[in-house]
C-alpha cells in the first residue's frame, strides 16, 4: 500500500477538526461578547422619562441623569451615605446645545420649581464635584418609596467651570 495514500485521510480529517474546532471558539467569543453585550446594557433616562416609567423600570437596573440641586446635598461622613436632588435636564444633546449649552441648561434645571425632581441615595465617599449645578449621572434602582438608591454616581462640571479653567491657569 502506498503511504501517501495512507496519509492522506488524516491530514484531511485533522483539517475538519481544525475547522470545527476553530468554528466552535469562533463561536463561543461571539456568544460572550454578545451576552456580556445584553447584560451590561442599560436604560439611559432623564427624570422626566424615570417618573413617566416608574412602574416598567421599578426594580430594575437603570441610568439617569439630571442637575444636582445643592441645598439638597445632606451626606453623614460616618454612615457614608449621601442623598441629594437631581432635576430634570433634556437626555438629547442637540436640545442641550440649542438652549445654550450644558451650563445653561443646567441653571435652568435647577432655577426652575416646576421640573421634575428626584432623590437620589447613595452610599460612598462624597464626591469632589458634588454640588450646585454639577450633572449627576446616576447608575442603580428606583425604589418602591420614589427614591432612586444610586450604585454608581458620575458627575459633570459644568461648562462654566471648564471654561474658566484656562482664564485661572494664564493668570
Amino acid at each position: 500500500m502506498d503511504q501517501s495514500a495512507v496519509g492522506t485521510p488524516v491530514r484531511s480529517g485533522n483539517r475538519a477538526k481544525f475547522l470545527i474546532g476553530g468554528l466552535l471558539i469562533v463561536a463561543a467569543i461571539i456568544y460572550l461578547i454578545v451576552s456580556s453585550t445584553q447584560a451590561s446594557a442599560q436604560y439611559f433616562l432623564t427624570v422626566d422619562e424615570l417618573n413617566a416609567r416608574a412602574g416598567e423600570v421599578r426594580g430594575r437596573e437603570v441610568r439617569i441623569s439630571g442637575a444636582v440641586l445643592g441645598d439638597t446635598i445632606q451626606y453623614d461622613p460616618q454612615s457614608l451615605q449621601l442623598s441629594f436632588e437631581i432635576a430634570h435636564v433634556p437626555g438629547d444633546n442637540k436640545e442641550i446645545e440649542a438652549q445654550g449649552g450644558l451650563a445653561a441648561v443646567l441653571h435652568a434645571a435647577v432655577s426652575d420649581p416646576t421640573r421634575a425632581r428626584i432623590k437620589v441615595v447613595y452610599h460612598g465617599v462624597k464626591p469632589d464635584l458634588l454640588r450646585h449645578e454639577a450633572q449627576a449621572i446616576v447608575t442603580g434602582r428606583l425604589g418602591e418609596d420614589g427614591v432612586f438608591y444610586a450604585e454608581e454616581l458620575l458627575l459633570k462640571c459644568p461648562t462654566k467651570y471648564e471654561e474658566a479653567l484656562p482664564e485661572q491657569a494664564g493668570n
